[in-house]
């Protein structure tokens, strides 16, 4: 009798589970609206979502009842809150894996796979990311402050000619890692803008779900064609220098794929951090401080800003590979894993008054870049940017306000990577009661 009924359990969850992918196909086609779709439990958004600058109250929930949790999905999902716990699923390459094509087998999604490092599994992601890592040692990447500087101190001056309220945003906080990855890649003058244009909305779920991965379709072409025109007049930038050491063993598509992987890494994610940290230095005058500090002073504001941002909300989905237990729960093969970044950098068992900003703390083992052998390779690069924009923007606009009341602040609802959409400022003094008359 036992086993009558065990079979049919076995039936029904396999059943289950064909459902659920067909379901999850046919929505990877169709698109929908993440945000507006009744059928999905506020559980399974809520790694997506934000309150303000902090994870959403239900995430925390979670990670108090325990480090993993299984979401209400038609398919096996795990979301994993726990610092230590995500660790765990991150540095294990052998028992989860990133390859693109396990989430396809799935029926999760059926556009061209993005290719690059995010998505590859070793021994692939190990021979790829060999071919990158010299280009992004500290030595290497100095070459590049100066002109981090020069783009910083530009962006500056043409915010100052402004009259009226400016836009962070589409003014500095887009615009400085857009230009440095530019300079990065070797990615033509005439071509930046139009590169700027396909980077905006690749992590935004708000709207149709399949629209960012339209945009890394899109991306993807647009540096296939890069990638050939390397080929034939090799520039001084980074696919350039791939083109001439690398070219050989690389191909069209493997080149465009690493190009596009810099771009997600190193783009959107950057460009959240200028903003949303930004706000937090509004927020204390003791961070404004801080930011004008030594360099000791301004490395720790980075790395704590970026563990209590984490803007890259949720890493990579993982498959587990075989059986295995994280934090006491039982993963099986197949299983879908997500690690909640923005959760586990709150976890309050790896950061005593994890909601607190404190920039003296050893923030260095964060996990806003990931862990393991996929952290992201443009980490330092990143830091790079942030440890010269924030000092630049307080030292030149040390009155700088928002122009905006804070609930008014129009903040992405629903996104892989979080930020705002627009962040209106007035960069001079509040002028004076009798002035405001005049």
């Amino acid at each position: 009798m036992w086993e009558v009924l065990q079979s049919a359990t076995d039936v029904r969850s396999r059943v289950t589970e064909w459902m659920g992918k067909r379901f999850l196909a046919h929505l990877s086609k169709t698109g929908f609206d993440l945000e507006s779709s009744w059928f999905v439990p506020s559980r399974v958004l809520a790694p997506l979502r934000r309150n303000g600058l902090d994870p959403v109250p239900e995430l925390a929930r979670m990670q108090a009842h325990g480090p993993v949790t299984r979401l209400p999905l038609p398919v096996t999902v795990w979301l994993v809150t726990g610092y230590e716990a995500s660790k765990q699923v991150l540095v294990d390459s052998e028992a989860f894996s990133n390859d693109f094509g396990h989430l396809r087998e799935l029926g999760l999604f059926s556009d061209e796979a993005p290719g690059g490092l995010g998505f590859s599994d070793p021994p692939e992601h190990t021979r790829l990311r060999k071919v990158l890592t010299p280009e992004f040692t500290m030595r290497r990447l100095s070459r590049l402050v100066p002109r981090i500087e020069a783009i910083v101190a530009d962006q500056l001056d043409l915010m100052s000619m402004k009259d009226g309220p400016v836009d962070l945003v589409e003014h500095f906080a887009m615009t400085v890692p857009a230009l440095t990855i530019c300079e990065l890649l070797g990615v033509p003058a005439s071509q930046r803008e139009e590169f700027q244009r396909r980077s905006v909305s690749r992590f935004d779920l708000g709207g149709a779900a399949t629209t960012s991965l339209s945009a890394v379709s899109e991306s993807i072409v647009y540096f296939r064609e890069l990638v050939r025109a390397q080929r034939l007049d090799p520039t001084d930038g980074l696919l350039g220098e791939l083109v001439r050491k690398h070219g050989d063993e690389l191909d069209d598509d493997e080149l465009a794929g690493l190009a596009d992987g810099l771009l997600t890494g190193g783009f959107e994610t950057t460009a959240s951090m200028i903003s949303l940290g930004t706000l937090a230095l509004l927020r204390d005058p003791a961070l404004r401080e801080q930011a004008l500090g030594d360099e000791k002073a301004v490395n720790g504001l980075v790395d704590e800003l970026l563990r209590h941002l984490s803007v890259v909300s949720v890493a990579f989905l993982r498959i587990a590979r075989h059986d295995i237990e994280v934090a006491g729960t039982k993963i099986k093969a197949g299983d879908i894993v997500a690690c909640s970044l923005s959760q586990a950098n709150r976890d309050p068992s790896a950061y005593p008054s994890p909601d607190v900003i404190v920039p003296e703390r050893a923030a260095g083992q964060h996990l806003a870049f990931g862990y393991g052998a996929h952290r992201c390779i443009g980490a330092e690069l990143a830091k790079m940017e942030l440890r010269i924009a924030y000092p630049a923007l307080v030292k030149r606009f040390p009155e700088m306000r928002l122009a905006v009341a804070p609930g008014d602040l129009s903040f992405r609802k629903l996104s892989i990577v979080y930020g705002l959409h627009s962040m209106p400022m007035h960069l001079g003094a509040q002028p004076s009661p009798i002035q405001q008359v005049l």
